[in-house]
């Protein structure tokens, strides 16, 4: 069975049609919803109506970007596995030599 639908979200007074599975569609609809305010926010910043909308998305990529970065640097379980690894050698190898 085929969960997808369609769903429209507004980003920068566009509308854009997403196939998407139900499960991800609050999150679809939130991240729409993030990057209007963080739009607005920028337009705010620069006291600027005027300001290109391709400028305004290519600040809230990049922030959004950065913020997506730092969180995966977070992630990182790849140092702890290797000390894992490294104190189970330690383990492994005390208790064959008692």
């Amino acid at each position: 069975m085929d969960d997808k639908f369609l769903i429209h979200v507004d980003i920068a007074d566009r509308s854009y049609g997403l196939w998407i599975d139900r499960s991800d569609e609050q999150l679809a609809r939130e991240a729409a919803k993030q990057i209007r305010n963080k739009m607005l926010q920028y337009r705010n910043r620069f006291n600027k109506s005027d300001v290109d909308v391709k400028d305004l998305l290519a600040m809230v990529t990049l922030q959004l970007s950065m913020s997506n970065l730092q969180l995966e640097d977070r992630n990182d379980t790849s140092p702890f596995a290797e000390k894992m690894r490294e104190l189970g050698d330690e383990i492994y190898g005390y208790l064959n030599n008692r």
